[in-house]
């Protein structure tokens, strides 16, 4: 869906546990370069690939991979997209750089969520169920800068870094000075229409990730992108403020 001139949201389909489900990387361009933000489970890399084209980008015009931060929905296609493509700069947060290179185990993903997987996976064969936890245990990939809340990005008409955690803690967002748009990650998601902040069960600090909610509100915004649900237009600023106000759900 192009939202703004050269800006695409990406729609990558999987089956989650029998439920069918989507995920939302955003996609900028220019006559210079391509940046993707985010870049989904593993094994969607043939889905991506195909949304980037369908936008009229091809992969070897993508020079860099912005990363929100360190879940497994977010950092799982990396490596397979590297392979095709070695020259793509990624960058994400200093402070979930470490996950997301292997140096720390990433933090929901532990050995009883693994577990919990596996039973989820029992319908498969034990050879395909073991190749699939261990692609999901190892989705690893490098990061070749790290970023800075505030820090000013030139890329694709100038963008804008927000340390937004909570979700995880170098959870980040982004906004884009041009078009007005804030690439939101995992900090709000679209619900049945509507705007709502992070989901308090895969919050590990459902405080801190609503107060961060309140950086977001002193942006000038006319579209939000959210990774789970889509972009979302209307009065964003005063719905997000009122979130930022209100209560922080029970996980």
């Amino acid at each position: 869906m192009l939202i703004a001139p050269r800006i695409e949201v990406l729609d990558l389909q999987m089956d989650m546990f029998g439920t069918p489900t989507s995920v939302r990387p955003t996609l900028l361009w220019d006559d210079e370069e391509g940046v993707l933000v985010d870049a989904g489970f593993p094994g969607q890399l043939e889905q991506l690939r195909e949304e980037i084209e369908r936008a009229g980008v091809s992969l070897d015009r993508l020079t860099r991979l912005i990363v929100t931060h360190q879940d497994i929905d977010h950092i799982g296609g990396i490596a397979a997209l590297l392979a095709l493509n070695d020259r793509i700069e990624v960058l994400a947060h200093e402070q979930d750089r470490p996950y997301i290179v292997g140096e720390k185990q990433l933090i929901k993903i532990s050995p009883e969520r693994m577990a919990q997987f596996s039973e989820h996976l029992s319908y498969l064969p034990e050879e395909r169920r073991e190749a699939v936890l261990e692609t999901f245990e190892n989705a690893r990939a490098r990061v070749d800068r790290t970023l800075r809340d505030g820090e000013k990005l030139p890329y694709c008409g100038g963008m804008i870094v927000i340390h937004t955690p909570g979700h995880t803690p170098g959870h980040i967002s982004l906004y884009l000075e041009q078009s007005k748009v804030l690439v939101a990650g995992d900090a709000l998601n679209v619900s049945d229409g509507r705007l709502v902040g992070p989901n308090p069960q895969l919050t590990p600090d459902i405080d801190q990730a609503t107060g961060s909610l309140k950086k977001l509100a002193r942006y000038d915004i006319e579209t939000v992108v959210c990774y789970h649900g889509g972009p979302y237009t209307g009065d964003v600023n005063a719905r997000i403020a009122e979130l930022a106000e209100e209560p922080p759900p029970a996980s």
